[in-house]
Order: structure tokens, then sequence, then C-alpha cells
């Protein structure tokens, strides 16, 4: 029996090490990209051209000079930080509550509905551009962020998601008991809901905040102003040859605009892992 627990106990720590090896591996793959981009950043255009070097250089301030000289981009990170968090607030909202409906509620041709809902998904974004253009336009919305922010209230991908995760965790006893206390409806949704809700709302939140932060598209299409520009639209005219900057200095933009990709991400990363530990009632 000791000689056949040694080699479980040899076979179990073999597998974990194989194990370890490759995600150590499949993390350096996926760093790495990264890395050479931030490297990058610090190099001159000629470095870059004539073949990439692993190690950093010293080029960074002349590279953040001509960014400063081409294009605001001190502005262009405020005006995409005034879009996205609104967006990725309101999709978080509204994407919750539409799901905490379809999940609780039983009412007539709800699985058409929810099936209508899906079928949004298929249809692609550039089919609708030039008539969202045309209502914009009519309204008077053209060259503002309201457009930009106000589309985070419909966010199909997020409702479908939610409202998966609500079918497992929000059993009808805890909507049951609140209603017995008296409780409104809506106050059912903040105070139980909600809380139970927070791991995949903080998922869903990471996409909509990379979605609303990299959206070219639709900028490019609504804001004709050059102050109100985002982020987005100034890095891809830098990378379009339009002013005079480097490689390096185009890889310096790209690097600064994933700070808050970064920043959310770890910031949402603690409440999906917190809010695992959460359980609702047991069937």
């Amino acid at each position: 029996m000791n000689a056949f627990n040694s080699i479980t106990t040899k076979n179990s720590k073999i597998h974990d090490i194989y194990i370890y090896t490759i995600l150590v591996i499949l993390t350096i793959i996926c760093a790495l990209p990264l890395y050479l981009m931030l490297i990058g950043s610090t190099l001159d255009d000629r470095t870059i051209v004539n073949g990439f070097q692993f190690y950093p250089g010293s080029h960074f301030q002349n590279n953040m000079d001509l960014i400063d000289r081409a294009v605001p981009l001190w502005q262009g990170f405020s005006n995409s930080l005034r879009i996205t968090i609104p967006y990725t607030l309101l999709a978080a909202y509204f994407s919750a509550l539409t799901a905490y409906g379809f999940s609780v509620y039983r009412f007539r041709f709800k699985k058409y509905l929810f099936g209508f809902v899906l079928a949004t998904m298929m249809i692609p974004q550039q089919l609708g551009i030039i008539g969202y253009f045309d209502f914009c336009l009519k309204l008077g919305l053209v060259d503002t962020f309201f457009p930009l922010i106000i589309t985070g209230t419909v966010n199909t991908l997020s409702i479908f998601f939610i409202k998966q995760y609500a079918d497992q965790v929000l059993h009808p006893s805890l909507i049951e008991a609140a209603r017995i206390d008296q409780a409104t409806e809506l106050q059912i949704f903040h105070t139980i809901a909600l809380p139970v809700l927070t791991p995949v709302i903080a998922t869903m939140s990471i996409f909509n905040f990379v979605l609303s932060w990299n959206n070219l598209m639709a900028p490019i299409l609504l804001i004709f102003s050059d102050e109100k520009y985002p982020l987005s639209v100034l890095i891809a005219s830098l990378s379009s040859g339009k002013y005079p900057v480097n490689l390096g200095a185009t890889y310096l933009a790209i690097t600064l605009s994933l700070m808050p990709i970064i920043l959310i991400y770890t910031y949402c990363s603690k409440h999906i892992i917190s809010g695992l530990t959460m359980g609702s009632v047991k069937e």
C-alpha cells in the first residue's frame, strides 16, 4: 500500500509539473507581443525597421514628443473615458435588469421575444450604420458623445450571458422570500439579484469596456470635431501616415491606450474571484 501511494504521489507530481510547464509556455507566448510593444515604444524608427531588439532603447521621450506634436493624445484619453465609462455602466445595469426579467418572470411569448433579442446578434453592425447615422442626424446628435454612450443600454451579448448565469444561481425561493417580506421588484433586483450576478456582470463589463474603448467605426462616422476624437481615432490617424511620426511613437501610443484596459481588468477581476465564492440556495 505504501509503495502504491508513493507511485501515485510521484505520478501526481509529474502531472503537475507537466501542466505548469505548459501554462508557463503559454503565458510567455501570450505576453511576448505585449513585451515587444513595450520595447518598441522606446526605440527609434530605424531600429524597428532593421530588426527588433529585446531590450529597451533610449527614444521614449523623443517618441512622446512626436506624439504630443502630432495629436492631442491626452485630450483623446479624456474623450475615450467620457464615452467608455458611462457606456460600460449603462451596459452593466440595463443588461442585468433585462436578463433578470427574462430569467425570473414568466410571461407570454417569452421564448420568442428572447429569441428575437438573440437574433439581433446575428445582424452585422455595418448593415445598420447608414440608418443609424441618419437617425442621429435627424435628432441633432451628430458630433456629440451621446449616440456613442446610449447604445450601452442595449447590449444583447451581455443580456444573453447574464441570463444564462442568472438561470443557474437565482433560485425562485430567494425571490419568493423577498416578496413575502413585501420587497418591491426593484428592491429585489438591487438587493438580491445584483450581488449574486456580480461575477458575470464584472466579466461582461471587461468586454464592454474594451469594445467601447477600441470602437473606431462609430466615432469616425459620428464625430467631426478634432477636439472630440477619442483615442482610438487618434491612434488610427497616427498609423495611417497622416502625421510625421515613426513606428516607435505609434507603439508608444498603443501602449498608453492599453493602460486603462489593464486597470479595468484588474479591478473587475477582483469582483469575479470574490463573486465566485458566493452562492445561492441549492436545489
